[in-house]
């Protein structure tokens, strides 16, 4: 079992080919028409469906932390 990925704008193409390449369910935020979202939306996004958010920015922890300390569930982030 794969874990289905939602890919942030800003995560570098070949990081996502790889992973495609590698049999890795992957959507990124592009494909799914969502560029210049902002971030708690996306994780919103992911979760909705069903697909770990894959970023390098470091306010997501912050919004995943808001997200755990309300009681909100989301899908997770990597």
């Amino acid at each position: 079992m794969s874990i289905a990925l939602y890919m942030d704008e800003h995560i570098h193409l070949a990081i996502t080919v790889g992973l495609q390449f590698r049999g890795v369910d992957v959507l990124t935020v592009q494909d799914d028409g969502r560029t210049g979202t902002p971030d708690p939306i996306l994780l919103e996004r992911a979760t909705e469906l069903g697909r770990v958010i894959f970023t390098q920015d470091d306010d997501f922890l912050a919004i995943a932390n808001r997200c755990q300390q309300q009681g909100i569930k989301f899908s997770g982030v990597i």
